[in-house]
């Protein structure tokens, strides 16, 4: 059987559906290897965001709509056999939309897995830590403390208001910041 007896075998339902199912799977499949080699496809999005803790859930990007097609071609095809033509489309678009979510449900979760490494120095308000460099009293200059902030150590400058020099090993804690330099007091 060639492909032409088997073309003129479908009504133009079932066309419609293979030419979706296999247009869109190999549409995925290039998504896929840029994706592996670190290409970005999806640059036709829509700003319809949906939303999330801050996070958008693009239903309409690329990714999600080939989600879509190739979910509806595909399901559709294989209900197109074993229920009424209607049963099928019903089917093929409840399918489709299904993945479509999960699609863009997928991305934002790996989206919210990145991490872009910039220090947020406000972060560090609240947080305490210890003095690698003695800090000179009354803002008299500055010394260094280590700090947990976003879940990294970090040494950064530091003063404090308080009279009295804050030694090497004591504890402190962030109260505020100027620019990069932290404003610290005793922790005790």
């Amino acid at each position: 059987m060639d492909i032409s007896t088997f073309l003129e075998g479908l009504t133009v339902l079932q066309k419609i559906y293979w030419t979706i199912a296999v247009s869109s799977t190999l549409i995925f499949l290039v998504q896929l290897i840029m994706l592996l080699v670190g290409g970005d496809v999806d640059d036709l999005d829509y700003d319809s965001s949906f939303a999330g803790d801050g996070a958008d859930l693009d239903i309409f990007s690329l990714k999600s709509i080939v989600a879509f097609l190739m979910f509806f071609g595909w399901s559709g095809l294989a209900a197109y056999d074993v229920m009424p033509v209607w049963g099928a489309i019903i089917i093929s678009i409840a399918a489709g939309l299904t993945m479509m979510f999960v699609t863009a449900w997928v991305f934002i979760l790996l989206l919210r897995l990145q991490s872009s490494g910039t220090l947020k120095v406000e972060n560090a308000i609240g947080q305490t830590g210890d003095v690698y460099i003695t800090i000179p009293g009354n803002e008299k200059g500055n010394g260094k403390v280590q700090i947990i902030i976003q879940g990294t150590l970090r040494t950064m400058d530091a003063i404090t208001d308080e009279t009295d020099d804050i030694k090497t090993g004591s504890y402190i804690e962030v109260i505020d910041f100027i620019n990069d330099t932290l404003i610290v007091r005793r922790k005790i």
